[in-house]
């Protein structure tokens, strides 16, 4: 192994130095996720919209559960694909129930 100069030391320190400051402004363009955000990583549709029912005063409209979906997870909901397996949950009554035309609320509430 040789020595390194006086400048080659230099110049590796400012290649990490200007990598590192690339690396804060890159994350400083992008929004901080919220907690909630951060914990619906890995969550399936189908738990996100069990989350969204159970923060709900009530039952709720289909697309009334994609909007906070994306609110308060940042996850983008297919309509036509949630109707479809929250209507499956809904015929082997697991976890939703349908109270009105696209409108479904939990099963059972921590209350019921």
């Amino acid at each position: 192994m040789t020595d390194l100069t006086r400048e080659e030391l230099l110049a590796i320190l400012e290649k990490s130095t200007e990598a590192q400051l690339k690396a804060i402004r890159s994350l400083r363009r992008q929004p901080a996720l919220s907690p909630q955000r951060r914990s619906a990583k890995g969550r399936s549709n189908i738990g996100i919209v069990a989350d969204v029912l159970a923060a709900a005063p009530g039952p709720l409209h289909i697309d009334d559960i994609i909007q906070r979906a994306h609110a308060l997870f940042g996850r983008t909901l297919r309509r036509e694909s949630l109707v479809s397996a929250l209507t499956k949950k809904v015929l082997d009554q697991q976890v939703f129930q349908r109270t009105a035309p696209n409108t479904f609320d939990l099963l059972h509430r921590g209350g019921d």
